[in-house]
């Protein structure tokens, strides 16, 4: 009884331990899944950041598989599993005795574990163009498009093609439909993101309609087509992955009803091929978690979390490499490489801290080095994922960035180095544009100016001294925190641009010493302008002075206003002006930093005109002295005319902006006057408004290429507009001086696109 009650606890004793073993792997095989970039590990986030930078609605998904990196390795590492060309050099090839260069498939042999070391690592791929074999596979409508489809079958017989295909029986069926047509009716159903199901067809099948698994034609397996090369298992008989894969197209290889159904097997219609292949891919893959091109070659995430490293979809170990740039180019030629795409990217234990190279870079062409080099190019130098410039650029450094140097080159030819940034990211520069840091390190640097504040457009010098004396001679880079306020050359040269503050801070190359000093520059104001220099007003109206100081930046904007006979016209603080009786009297108009500054606006009051003997009809606009509203079929004098109506005590004239009078067939613009006299003699001018046509910069009345110019040249100061052409180059109305917006507007308006509003 003892014995049996022992060896009963005994049982419940290892029953225990092995629910705890049980649940430990588990918790091994547990994956966590986090947005944003701050939740990768750090070797991963520069590469990131300098995505975002580039194309910021991407986002980027860590996938912690808590799988170890050696482990994997392993696992991966195993004969067959992962093939490359028996062309490639023995750098890429199981070179293990009995088996090297074993055709696995036909033409194809195991790969060495360097390669699996080098495509299985993701910060490899880190690149614009690499990255799509981490983008996520599900469809979304907002970026999926047939259009998108056709170009990335550009340069393929699928490219713009109607569907035919040919029956069991040879017939030959002509659908109305494209292959683009199928392939986005077939990312609908399958959930499966059409640009990859594209892609992906490119991949399997190539450029031509003839190939076999898709030309209907094979012998005994005639009208059956299979696009993504499914079930076509390697087989070294003739022709056996082929085979295989219709095989498969044919009954599913022996699935159930089900199985069929559900895949539309047969697949003796290039539709049902196509379809149901995207629905296998998409639950046999994308639903279980193997939701990337990266997921489905390296079967290294399982939803249901079962077991891995089997259920892989191609052989090809560069299959995700070459595939992503096919889905980039298809991104990048329908310009849809700004859209809101998601990158899950995965994360394994224990990975190096340095990623392995790819087999295509000789070791022998380097040696090993850990050199401090900075970037010696006048601009920015770029650090590419290879040897040369046909490797895609990762990130460009700046002038005297700081780098460490792992490897020298010592190629034929070119040289490039490897190198790694000090925020980690690991590339390749040429050899020419970098420079060793000398041995003696700077300690402390001192900087001082004579005057923290410099005046716009002034130059000051930048006092630097160097601890000790003896690294006097050691490079130290210059950076200013807003060139748009204060820019500093490389020899300590300091330009005021604009008002404001801005940082300066001297660096030293070699280790990062630096100082800083804070540089405030302040703008005179040089000028004044204002809205009118000569107004009528009747009696008791008012008119909004505006006053613009200049430069823009001025510091000191504070405009102040003065009458010279208040009771004729006064004028507010603010530049609001009332007539008060009648006469003549001036505004002036004058800067608060430099009274010798000034305008001055002629004011001519005189007595109110009765609405009965002067008005406007609705098509024009009247603000003040200020006529606008003026559309294009009511420019010429004669239309003009009959939008004011005056009494017999009056009578209407029109003059240009040079005050040349207008006849009944001439056209008015910008600048343009409306004068009322009197009848009676001696004939007196009693109003006078200004004509505003919006876009009309330089005052003939059309809207063209000329005033497009004398606008951008008054942006750019290269020429200076007066105060009314500036308000009629403000398309916006805001009140503001013209930018480049309106610039666009006038642009718009002459091409036909939107016309602008009077």
């Amino acid at each position: 009884m003892f014995k049996e009650s022992l060896r009963y606890g005994l049982y419940m004793v290892i029953i225990f331990l092995l629910a705890i073993y049980i649940f430990q792997i588990k918790e091994v095989q547990a994956v966590n899944i986090v947005d944003g970039i701050e939740n990768f590990p750090e070797s991963y986030q520069a590469y990131l950041k300098e995505l975002k930078k580039t194309h910021p609605n991407w986002t980027f998904t860590a996938l912690y598989t808590n799988l170890d990196w050696e482990e994997v390795i392993k696992n991966e590492n195993v004969f067959g599993k992962n093939l490359v060309p028996k062309s490639y050099n023995d750098r890429w090839k199981n070179t293990n005795p009995g088996e090297y260069n074993v055709e696995v498939d036909s033409g194809w042999v195991d790969c060495s574990k360097q390669a699996i070391l080098y495509t299985m690592d993701p910060r490899n791929f880190l690149n614009e163009v690499r990255i799509f074999q981490f983008e996520e596979l599900s469809f979304n409508s907002n970026s999926n498009s047939k259009e998108g489809i056709e170009k990335i079958l550009y340069g393929t017989e699928f490219y713009n093609r109607i569907v035919t295909y040919l029956t069991s029986s040879g017939n030959t069926i002509t659908m109305n439909q494209t292959y683009a047509d199928l392939i986005y009716s077939a990312g609908i159903q399958s959930k499966v993101s059409s640009y990859h199901l594209a892609s992906r067809i490119k991949q399997e099948v190539g450029p031509f309609l003839s190939h076999s698994s898709i030309s209907g034609k094979v012998a005994g397996y005639e009208g059956l087509y299979n696009f993504y090369n499914i079930g076509a298992t390697s087989s070294s008989e003739p022709m056996g992955a082929i085979i295989n894969g219709l095989k498969y197209a044919k009954d599913g290889k022996g699935a159930s009803e089900a199985t069929k159904t559900k895949y539309f097997i047969p697949w003796n219609t290039k539709e049902r091929a196509i379809t149901g292949g995207g629905i296998f891919i998409g639950s046999s893959y994308i639903t279980i978690g193997q939701n990337t091109i990266y997921l489905q070659k390296f079967h290294v995430y399982d939803i249901n979390q079962g077991e891995l490293f089997w259920h892989q979809y191609m052989t090809n170990v560069l299959a995700p490499y070459s595939e992503s740039n096919i889905i980039y180019k298809g991104y990048a030629n329908s310009n849809l490489l700004d859209l809101n795409i998601n990158f899950v990217i995965p994360i394994y234990d224990n990975m190096p801290e340095i990623q392995e190279e790819s087999p295509a870079i000789n070791p022998s062409d380097y040696e090993e080095d850990n050199t401090k080099v900075y970037a010696n190019v006048e601009t920015t130098l770029n650090v590419r994922s290879g040897p040369s410039t046909s490797y895609e650029k990762i990130i460009s450094v700046s002038k005297n960035e700081t780098m460490t140097r792992i490897a020298k080159g010592k190629q034929n030819g070119e040289l490039w180095d490897r190198v790694i940034l000090q925020n980690g990211i690991v590339g390749y520069v040429f050899q020419n544009y970098i420079e060793e840091l000398p041995d003696i390190e700077i300690e402390k640097i001192d900087i001082s100016v004579d005057y923290p504040v410099i005046q716009k457009n002034e130059i000051s010098k930048l006092k630097v001294e160097i601890h000790p004396k003896e690294a006097e001679e050691q490079a130290v880079e210059y950076i200013s925190s807003n060139e748009k306020i204060v820019k500093v050359d490389s020899n300590g040269n300091l330009y005021g641009v604009s008002s404001g503050k801005a940082t300066i801070t001297v660096r030293a190359i070699s280790n990062g010493v630096q100082a800083s000093i804070d540089i405030e520059v302040y703008s005179k104001v040089t000028g004044i302008d204002v809205n009118t220099k000569n107004i009528t007003l009747q009696e008791g109206e008012q008119y909004q002075i505006i006053a613009n100081i200049e430069p823009e930046d001025a510091n000191n904007k504070v405009v102040q206003y003065i009458s010279e006979n208040a009771n004729i016209a006064n004028v507010t603080d603010n530049g609001l002006m009332t007539a008060m009786k009648t006469g003549s009297t001036n505004i002036q108009v004058f800067s608060e930093e430099n009274e010798d500054i000034n305008q001055s606006i002629q004011v001519n009051v005189i007595e109110k005109i009765a609405e009965d003997d002067l008005s406007f009809s609705e098509n024009i606009q009247v603000n003040g002295n200020e006529i606008s509203g003026i559309e294009e079929e009511n420019r010429t004098v004669e239309k003009l005319l009959e939008n004011i109506l005056v009494s017999e005590k009056y009578q209407v004239q029109i003059v240009d902006k040079s005050g040349n009078i207008l006849e009944n067939q001439n056209v008015v613009g910008t600048g343009s006057k409306i004068q009322i006299y009197t009848n009676a003699e001696p004939k007196t001018l009693v109003a006078e408004y200004q004509i505003i046509i919006y876009g009309d910069v330089d005052g003939n009345g059309k809207i063209n290429s000329v005033d497009l110019l004398k606008l951008q040249r008054h942006i750019l100061e290269i020429e200076t507009l007066d105060f009314l052409s500036q308000k009629a180059g403000n398309i916006n109305k805001n009140g503001k001086k013209p930018t480049s917006v309106d610039l666009l507007l006038i642009q718009r308006h002459i091409l036909g696109l939107k016309q602008i509003e009077q």
